[in-house]
């Protein structure tokens, strides 16, 4: 299926596009830069601009000059008006498939996304984060730099995060606090009964991670286990 491409938009050198994307209205899309199949990209949205890194470079991509680590983004991704994306800096800003990123919305140099990740309006990353598959991040939330969102974890709106929200857990206000269990998450990911009170108990840090979850949410706590920064 071929690209449908408005006239106002810029796609620059080192954009390398799959197939059935949609591109709005003076989007702007810099290289390095590579998108999947099926992405809306909507009108006005920023994608390979330089990090904002004071002491980083500034290259004129929309010229040909293409520096950075890039940004990769999957597919059937809704990404909306005025939506930035920035260049990674040490690693290529990643979007993962399936993501939601409402109006507004900003992921920073080096963020990684992974799959099915929604962004509400205004949520905006700081650059190094990292937010698990399923994620939800409220209107207006803000993530400081080098944070971790968990896999199935809800952050309310106008939250703002300084390190870590935990799995499929609820975190609210500023600086954010864990108040409970994401049980809307689980259920959307088939955890019910019996396995979604042993969730809850692993969320609260009571117990390690429960057997019997779907093999995919299973594999995405592993990893978050593997992956936890070392003690201090």
């Amino acid at each position: 299926m071929a690209n449908r491409i408005h006239p106002t938009a810029v796609v620059g050198d080192g954009v390398v596009l799959g197939d059935g994307n949609v591109i709005g209205p003076y989007s702007v899309i810099l290289g390095p830069c590579r998108i999947g199949d099926g992405n809306w990209i909507g009108p006005h949205v920023t994608i390979g601009t330089p990090g904002e890194w004071r002491g980083g470079p500034h290259p004129v991509a929309w010229e040909g000059e293409l520096e950075g680590c890039g940004v990769a983004v999957g597919d059937r991704n809704f990404v909306r008006e005025y939506v930035t994306l920035h260049q990674g800096t040490k690693r290529t800003t990643r979007v993962g498939d399936d993501c939601y990123l409402l109006a507004r919305s900003h992921v920073g140099h080096d963020v990684a996304l992974a799959d099915g990740v929604t962004l509400a309006c205004s949520a905006q990353l700081g650059g190094h984060t990292e937010v698990g598959a399923h994620a939800n991040i409220g209107m207006g939330a803000t993530i400081h730099q080098y944070g971790r969102i968990g896999p199935g974890a809800m952050v309310g709106m106008g939250a703002s995060v300084r390190r870590e929200v935990g799995p499929f857990s609820i975190a609210v206000g500023n600086p954010a606090r864990t108040i409970g269990v994401n049980e809307i998450g689980l259920s959307r990911c088939g955890i019910e009964g019996a396995t979604a009170e042993a969730m809850g108990e692993y969320v609260k840090g009571r117990s390690p991670v429960p057997e019997g979850l779907p093999a995919e949410i299973a594999e995405l706590l592993a990893e978050w286990e593997r992956s936890a920064p070392a003690p201090a």
